[in-house]
């Protein structure tokens, strides 16, 4: 069956594929960029989407309010890694803003339609860093364990109403995001005032996440899964195994 889907942060890496893989499925695809510049890359690769500038921490979401969407993929996102005890305010803030809030604020726009009809999908992207944090990553898992909290409220919450909400957690994939993630903390850390300068340890971190990174495919995949699914569970780790992969090397 023929869906109409939107997908955020469709630029590159996860909603890129996506956007394109459930397109070529026959569906109706809204793909929307942080960027008017993105946007009309997006535009020129790809006349088969309806491509949208839509900056979901900005009044762009007021757009989603007037389509009418069976699926929501809320794919947008933003990465910071740094130590608790030090990393700048105004990051952490940054971050809630574009993972957290402007997950929600687009969520409640598309909502009401979905309700008035009785059915509806939200793919809710967290990660693996949503139910487990290792040291550097705590802003990044901050904002996706509020994720993870509002995600299983709604799916609650939104069950009578005939929308499924599921959440979808990857591990680390090869986009860039990763390695960008990865680096933000050198754009600050180190100038000899802070309170957790355990270096070793955060550069190990890094190349932990960055080594043996896997093909962003799989998680296409499963998005379009999703998508075309009868039902959902919760959580939807990709890999299946990487919950106890990760928990492992965490612990040695």
């Amino acid at each position: 069956m023929t869906k109409t889907v939107l997908i955020t942060g469709a630029g590159s890496g996860f909603g890129r594929g996506a956007s394109l893989a459930l397109a070529a499925r026959g569906h109706e695809v809204i793909a929307t960029t942080e960027t008017e510049a993105q946007a009309a890359e997006l535009r020129a690769d790809a006349p088969q989407l309806t491509v949208e500038k839509l900056d979901i921490t900005s009044a762009d979401v007021g757009k989603a309010s007037g389509w009418d969407v069976d699926v929501l993929i809320n794919n947008a996102g933003a990465g910071q890694t740094g130590p608790m005890a030090d990393v700048p305010l105004d990051r952490v803030r940054h971050l809630f803003d574009v993972n957290v809030f402007g997950t929600l604020a687009i969520t409640q726009q598309v909502l009401p339609r979905m309700v008035a009809k009785g059915a509806g999908r939200v793919i809710i992207v967290s990660s693996i860093a949503g139910v487990m944090v290792g040291p550097s990553f705590g802003p990044y898992s901050m904002t996706k364990h509020a994720l993870e909290a509002m995600g299983k409220a709604m799916r609650a919450e939104l069950a009578p109403q005939g929308i499924d909400v599921t959440l979808l957690n990857p591990g680390p994939y090869l986009t860039g995001f990763n390695d960008r993630m990865a680096d933000s903390m050198w754009e600050w850390f180190g100038d000899g005032s802070l309170n957790a300068p355990a270096t070793p340890m955060f550069q190990m971190m890094r190349e932990f996440v960055t080594t043996g990174q896997m093909d962003p495919a799989e998680v296409v995949t499963r998005m379009v899964e999703l998508t075309e699914a009868e039902t959902t569970t919760e959580n939807n780790f990709v890999p299946p195994e990487i919950l106890g992969a990760v928990a492992s090397q965490l612990d040695n």
